[in-house]
């Protein structure tokens, strides 16, 4: 497998020697690798679902749909699509030069923390509050007062633009809350996606009948924005969403605060992080040597079961069969030797 590789990396560990001496660069554990790992949550689709279901017992569970087919189908493959996108590629930790100055920041993607049962489902009832916020506000709004002057009503496809448009707004919103570096593919991913709905409204509105799609459609988007309901639940709905979150984030950073955070709010601050990190189990700063010194001497219950097992302090170099595919075969390495040739005396 690395013989194969364009460019092979070995890992020295108790399987052997062999990928290592085989390998064109070699390591001694897979924290030392420069490049981090990202881990993406996407949970966008679940408003725009839930918000059919609570639409559902608003029409008594005929099958009506509360969004434009079109609409939905677009949600996730447009509309939604560029935030996470730009946050799985761009968005970063921590600076690399700490990432590698700190092995210690590996450990939260070691250890799941950034994402594991509790917080899966923690998003999914997050996203489950956000769907009621997004979807019974708006509702509520409209369900006592005519929205137009001359007396005209509204529809459901006329709420569900509005829900539509809030679900979109409050979408990219978060994405831009989870991201901690931002460049200017966040900007245009987050504040693009906003306005590249706002503009496909406005243009799928009057496609019918020139082109014979989406009669419900048409003139929607007029009515919409002559609505001040539609205007003031803009800034209040994605607000009432966005604020739980903004609350609880601060909170938790106030009162268990982790090791990643405290080294991004330091480098904000243009600290150096070190004393943050380089800490010994009372909570005292160390110096970089010093916290390598209490590495070394330090022995755990696992190293010193395996210091008392000889099968594995010495390194074998039979991790890999020759025979798997090989460039060499094994037949071949043992063809290479002569053996009529004496050996040097040590």
């Amino acid at each position: 497998m690395i013989q194969t590789a364009h460019v092979g990396v070995g890992i020295s560990g108790n399987e052997g020697m062999q990928a290592t001496n085989s390998s064109d660069y070699s390591i001694a554990q897979l924290s030392s690798l420069p490049a981090p790992r990202f881990a993406v949550k996407g949970r966008q689709q679940v408003p725009v679902l839930a918000g059919e279901l609570w639409f559902a017992f608003v029409n008594g569970f005929s099958g009506q749909i509360l969004f434009e087919r079109w609409c939905i189908g677009l949600y996730n493959v447009i509309f939604t699509a560029l935030p996470p996108f730009t946050l799985g590629i761009f968005d970063r930790p921590c600076s690399q030069q700490n990432m590698l100055r700190f092995p210690q920041l590996y450990r939260i993607t070691q250890n799941a923390e950034g994402f594991n049962t509790k917080v899966f489902w923690g998003h999914c009832i997050n996203a489950l509050i956000h769907s009621i916020i997004l979807f019974w506000f708006p509702l509520k709004m409209l369900e006592h007062d005519s929205p137009f002057s001359n007396g005209q009503g509204n529809d459901y496809l006329f709420a569900g633009n509005m829900v539509y448009t809030y679900v979109v707004v409050t979408v990219c919103l978060k994405a831009g809350m989870e991201t901690t570096a931002w460049t200017r593919f966040s900007h245009l991913a987050v504040w693009g996606s906003m306005v590249l709905w706002m503009v496909f409204f406005a243009v799928y509105s009057v496609f019918w009948p020139t082109i014979p799609i989406a009669p419900d459609m048409l003139g929607q988007a007029g009515k919409v924005m002559q609505c001040w309901h539609f205007w003031l639940g803009l800034v209040l709905v994605p607000t009432a969403c966005l604020l739980k979150d903004f609350a609880w984030a601060a909170t938790r950073r106030t009162l268990r605060k982790s090791l990643l955070e405290e080294v991004q709010e330091l480098e904000a601050r243009a600290v150096d992080p070190g004393a943050a990190v380089l800490r010994d189990s009372s909570g005292r700063s160390l110096n970089e040597r010093a916290h390598l010194l209490t590495r070394v001497f330090r022995k755990t219950p696992s190293s010193v079961g395996r210091s008392n097992s000889v099968q594995q302090t010495v390194s074998h170099g039979y991790a890999f069969s020759q025979e798997e595919h090989g460039v060499v075969s094994q037949s071949q390495v043992v063809r290479s030797y002569d053996t009529t040739r004496q050996r040097p005396s040590l």
